[in-house]
């Protein structure tokens, strides 16, 4: 709470990695107690989110492609399109 700025208890999960990206640790609340969950990789590493910042967003769907060794960063959808109207 005091390193990041943030409410540990509110509803949100939190990644946290080692120097050497091959262990990750996530971290939420539920109704009673904290969760964690760990998971170390043998011989390779997790490509972390890049960027200045020290919080970064991501999807459920995000969160399960770090964990499955995908680089989120590299990885880009279709964009997405917003219409005011149909004609």
């Amino acid at each position: 709470e005091q390193e990041l700025g943030h409410n540990p208890f509110e509803v949100a999960l939190y990644a946290f990695t080692n120097r050497r990206r091959d262990k990750i640790k996530l971290l939420y609340w539920e109704d009673n107690g904290f969760v964690l969950y760990y998971k170390s990789l043998a011989e390779e590493k997790f490509h972390w989110p890049g960027g200045e910042e020290e919080l970064v967003s991501l999807t459920g769907q995000q969160i399960n492609w770090l964990l499955d060794g995908y680089d989120i960063g590299a990885m880009k959808g279709h964009r997405k399109l917003q219409y005011e109207a149909t004609f």
